[in-house]
């Protein structure tokens, strides 16, 4: 039997205008928003990571929106669980949530449920944390070439946290972290529609750099240095935050640090794009579309 219960997953890469989308459209079905933007997760990180206003937040009820501490290890698989026991609770007063966020993975493990993993011993990833400390992203790249050389041709090999995560698995199972992708997964009882917002690649990156510009002027500066008993937690190792280290160390110039996050945020953006490629069956509007309009064909599409 087909589900009557339909979860929106609004996506597209960072400033594309996701927030405003998703708040319209949770008005026009009159439902709520579950957040997977892995990076406003944290309390402690707002202007950095772009978190929706007071007035957006108060417009249309949110979740999981700086609802933990950078001090927690929050996984993509802790997301799933808590994620799912929210849509199933709010499913029982509505038909349809809208979901947003572009954070690719964690998307996917509320959708499509993920793979299973060992369990990872404590000392285990501590023994990684410092291992990356002492010998830097180089240094993971190339353990993980050694363990997991399928994987190493997949994985983002710029992103530290998601090469730690391959490396748990692979330490703590001796066994590569790619055999383990690609098992059953639990079906899920509603169904899910995917909407990718996009816009032209020049105009996406103005947008980026202004909103770093825009940032700075609202306070990043502040707000990262208030983070430096933190910054080797995984949740500071993002863009936004990582770049600001350095400068505050004497590494590099505050302009120096500003330019990498918005080169890094240009790169992120275009791994989104990347990754979001593979929902054939997504609705793709520009990000311009009004939201009448995609309201009326997602009507039409049931």
């Amino acid at each position: 039997m087909m589900s009557t219960k339909t979860l929106i997953y609004i996506a597209g890469p960072t400033g594309v205008g996701k927030t405003k989308t998703s708040i319209a459209l949770a008005k026009a079905f009159d439902t709520e928003i579950i957040s997977c933007d892995s990076r406003q997760f944290y309390q402690e990180m707002q202007i950095g990571t772009a978190v929706p206003s007071k007035e957006e937040l108060a417009a249309v009820k949110h979740h999981f929106i700086q609802s933990k501490s950078v001090n927690e290890n929050y996984t993509v698989a802790d997301f799933e669980t808590e994620a799912l026991q929210t849509v199933e609770r709010l499913f029982k007063e509505k038909d349809t949530l809208i979901m947003v966020g572009g954070s690719g993975m964690y998307a996917d493990a509320v959708m499509f449920g993920m793979d299973k993993f060992p369990e990872i011993p404590k000392e285990v990833r501590n023994q990684l944390n410092v291992f990356y400390q002492t010998h830097g992203i180089e240094g993971l790249q190339q353990l993980l070439r050694e363990k997991d050389p399928k994987y190493y041709t997949r994985v983002d090999i710029n992103n530290p946290v998601r090469l730690i995560r391959a490396l748990e698995v692979s330490v703590a199972s001796d066994k590569p972290y790619s055999s383990f992708l690609g098992q059953d997964r639990e079906p899920r009882s509603f169904v899910s529609k995917m909407i990718i917002l996009h816009c032209p690649r020049t105009i996406l990156y103005e947008k980026i750099n202004t909103r770093v510009d825009q940032m700075i002027q609202s306070g990043l500066e502040e707000e990262v240095r208030s983070l430096i008993p933190y910054k080797t937690n995984t949740a500071l190792r993002t863009v936004g935050y990582k770049e600001l280290f350095p400068y505050f160390d004497g590494d590099c110039t505050l302009d120096k640090a500003i330019l990498e996050i918005k080169k890094n945020t240009r790169r992120y953006a275009k791994r989104q794009i990347t990754w979001f490629k593979k929902y054939d069956n997504a609705l793709c509007f520009p990000a311009n579309t009004s939201v009448d309009e995609i309201y009326k064909l997602l009507q039409d599409d049931e």
